[in-house]
């Protein structure tokens, strides 16, 4: 999607009106299961059991963000703390799990946040097989912060990893100062809208820079997780894989639940490793503009049905 519509996209889906319409309005969650499994952990586990059966691993993702109290953090941290236990119980199920850090406190204190995050990482590291707990980059703001408390763990919990965004103009650096052979990393190209002054400003643009620093971590050592839709992106990561006889436990290409399916079933035909970010939970309207934003064809299918209704 361009960076022209993207703006706008956002705006529109952040009105009053809009979000009222969207949340309320039964077409409004017709269209949101096109992006989210459902507003359970059984939900989310059904659909990751169905991808499993196709191939496909799969990564949970506890909808919502910004929390207000260190109440809403630890709720929150209890909810991650049950998908972690469910997937344990589910035996040899492949299914890893996604956070956010502002979902864990970080508005409140990076402290109590870290805290949350080390118990969630706790759980994780039970029974035979370790679960990898990816902590999910939000918009700039966060990085910094985001970045510390993923470096503080890291030491402690091999099984957590950390995402960067290609479309930042600081990946590049941010890349190079966690790099290396205890790096798990998965690469993005970014959904928030951010100041133009701290993102590239075309499609081209993120995507080299996705490429470069993808390279650049994949040279370092560390394992890398390539999250994008973008078949190019996609072609030339297996391009430089193959050249580079990199081992396939050091990579992974990743997509969103409903998103280019056509593309996962291709790459599991061809033996590749592929993994799907399945959203759940009620607390689903932020996660669902962003996607929006990505293809603003879905809020003209919304209003338009809700017009004609």
């Amino acid at each position: 999607m361009t960076p022209v519509l993207r703006g706008p996209t956002l705006w529109l889906t952040e009105r009053p009106i809009v979000r009222r319409l969207m949340t309320h309005h039964r077409l409004g969650w017709h269209l949101a299961r096109r992006f989210v499994a459902g507003d359970t952990l059984e939900a989310g586990m059904d659909a990751a059991r169905s991808l499993s059966q196709q191939g496909i691993a799969a990564m949970l993702d506890h909808l919502g963000e910004n929390v207000d109290s260190p109440a809403q953090a630890a709720q929150a941290t209890d909810a991650y703390v049950r998908a972690l236990k469910r997937v344990q119980e589910s035996g040899e199920l492949d299914c890893n799990i996604s956070v956010k850090l502002t979902q864990l406190g970080l508005d409140s204190s990076t402290e109590l946040c870290a805290e949350n995050m080390e118990r969630v990482l706790q759980v994780a590291s039970n029974g035979g097989r370790p679960i990898l707990v990816m902590i999910d980059m939000e918009s700039a703001g966060y990085v910094d912060r985001t970045l510390d408390v993923y470096r503080a763990l890291r030491q402690r919990y091999p099984n957590v990893g950390v995402c960067l965004q290609g479309h930042l103009y600081r990946t590049p650096g941010d890349a190079l100062t966690i790099a290396g052979p205890q790096a798990i990393v998965r690469m993005a190209k970014g959904a928030y809208l951010e100041p133009p002054e701290v993102v590239f400003g075309t499609r081209r643009e993120v995507a080299s820079n996705y490429a470069r620093v993808a390279a650049t971590l994949f040279a370092a050592g560390s394992t890398v997780h390539l999250a994008t839709h973008d078949g190019s992106l996609v072609e030339g990561a297996r391009a430089f894989i193959r050249e580079r006889r990199i081992p396939r436990q050091r990579y992974e290409f990743q997509m969103l639940y409903g998103i280019r399916r056509d593309l996962q079933a291709g790459l599991v035909r061809e033996s590749e490793p592929v993994r799907v970010y399945i959203p759940y939970g009620t607390s689903w309207y932020p996660y669902l503009t962003r996607r929006l934003a990505e293809r603003p064809a879905n809020v003209w299918f919304f209003l338009s049905n809700l017009v004609r209704r």
